[in-house]
């Protein structure tokens, strides 16, 4: 754990809000919480009390899950803070009103980052007047007290050492955070999946598979593999492994693989009405017999099991 963090503010308690702050508690941390929403508190709760044994001992529960103060108004709090972790609406004028409040009441290098999915610091810090540079992305994946991705991204005048504070509370947690270079809409993990869904709608609207037999295709297929070795490495090794793999691999494949994505171009999914109904359609058939709570708690459980597995490989130390 980071020395000099011991009392993190949560903004926002939803499904983001809430895998954050069951994560800071079962690592020793203080937080506390506000969110406006009715009922707020008492889903936090319950959230909770089921989140705990994933990822905490049930000896600890009592005392280390108690350590939170769920708050109306945070204004007279955030002095307290170390660090804050904001999970609000992704509106650009909502965020510019509350990182001038954050900038204002928060201690001087306290980094305060925001868990946007895709919308830049830069376009909501104009109005911080005491510390901007502290301001950045701390953007997780769901849920974000399993998945390890941390997506930390700065603006233009983010300081390099609230770039560094913010990686190592990460890594503190036993995060895996990454560092984008560059600001860019949707950042990398979000704008990854887009590319993967514009295609997956394209096939299952123009009737080429059904949204059960896509969803197959890739967590039986190259989800698998890209959840041990990524897309590069994976790559690597289609072409024989080593560093020339890579390589190897574009010199063979690269020509036909130009002819695949020109034609994925040409049918990019386009977001018209009937497109989209036809697309609605198919998943609601899909989806309709799923049991959703068994699927999350067997897909919680499953995916602890793989992310154990993945620390005992030592070979996939640098991806892990």
């Amino acid at each position: 754990m980071s020395n000099d963090i011991r009392t993190v503010v949560v903004i926002g308690c939803g499904v983001i809000g809430m895998g954050w702050a069951v994560l800071f508690l079962s690592q020793g941390l203080k937080v506390i919480i506000t969110d406006p929403a009715e009922g707020a508190e008492a889903r936090f709760e319950q959230y909770l009390q089921d989140a705990w044994p994933l990822i905490a001992a049930p000896e600890e529960f009592d005392s280390l899950s108690k350590n939170y103060d769920f708050v109306h108004d945070v204004g007279p709090r955030l002095k307290e803070a170390d660090f804050v972790q904001e999970n609000g609406p992704e509106r650009v004028d909502w965020k510019t009103e509350l990182f001038e409040t954050l900038d204002k009441h928060t201690r001087k290098g306290v980094v305060i980052a925001s868990s946007s999915s895709g919308l830049p610091s830069s376009k909501f810090v104009g109005r911080c007047q005491t510390d901007p540079s502290r301001v950045l992305i701390g953007h997780p994946f769901n849920p974000p007290h399993l998945i390890p991705l941390v997506e930390v991204v700065p603006h233009p005048g983010t300081s390099q050492t609230s770039i560094q504070t913010a990686l190592g509370f990460y890594r503190s947690l036993g995060k895996k955070p990454i560092l984008l270079r560059q600001e860019i809409p949707g950042f990398v993990s979000n704008r990854l999946q887009a590319a993967i869904n514009n295609e997956a709608y394209s096939l299952i609207s123009r009737g080429i598979v059904s949204a059960e037999d896509l969803d197959a295709a890739v967590t039986s297929g190259p989800g698998l593999r890209w959840a041990l070795t990524g897309p590069i490495a994976t790559n690597a090794l289609g072409g024989g492994g080593g560093p020339e793999g890579f390589g190897n691999r574009i010199e063979r494949l690269g020509s036909a693989i130009r002819g695949w994505e020109e034609d994925m171009l040409k049918h990019r999914f386009d977001w018209n009405q009937e497109s989209l109904a036809t697309l609605q359609d198919q998943a609601k058939k899909s989806l309709q017999d799923v049991d959703w709570p068994n699927m999350v708690a067997e897909r919680d459980a499953v995916l602890l099991k793989l992310l154990n597995v993945k620390s005992d490989a030592p070979s996939m130390a640098w991806i892990v």
